[in-house]
């Protein structure tokens, strides 16, 4: 697929998160799926494939909010490579604004996203969610 094909994608993945389908990006991930968290912290590490995606980081992740929007405020796109700047908007189950910026760096394959390298506000993820149990996860 094409570079503007990627972004396409992209952006129509956001355009339903921001509308509250956190399932968008599920619905895409490739069977082989691979998400990355790097650095040096409690969510260091990698987890794939996408079984152990939903199963180890996105479910315990999201039922830690109450509601969960995203929408990008942009995207570029070059080759294999998509990178956008997101917006988060949540509230967690305690009670707590989870208001998060990622800069968020997809690589596709025949129209499916096979990675995903998250750069976010660690301090803020730290403070308010608790973090994946480990599992399958890898160290980076």
């Amino acid at each position: 697929m094409s570079a503007a094909e990627n972004k396409k994608l992209i952006e129509h993945i956001f355009d339903q998160m921001t509308q509250g389908n956190t399932r968008a990006m599920s619905d895409a991930m490739a069977d082989d799926f691979r998400w990355t968290f790097p650095g040096n912290w409690s969510w260091s590490g990698s987890w794939e494939p996408k079984t152990i995606v939903l199963k180890e980081l996105l479910r315990p992740l999201m039922v830690q909010f109450t509601e969960y929007r995203s929408t990008a405020d942009f995207i570029i796109a070059e080759d294999d490579l998509v990178v956008a700047q997101v917006r988060g908007h949540a509230i967690t189950i305690s009670g707590e604004p989870y208001e998060q910026t990622y800069c968020m760096i997809f690589r596709l394959a025949n129209g499916q996203l096979t990675e995903l390298i998250e750069h976010c506000d660690t301090a803020l993820v730290e403070r308010v969610l608790e973090p994946p149990a480990g599992g399958r996860r890898q160290q980076v």
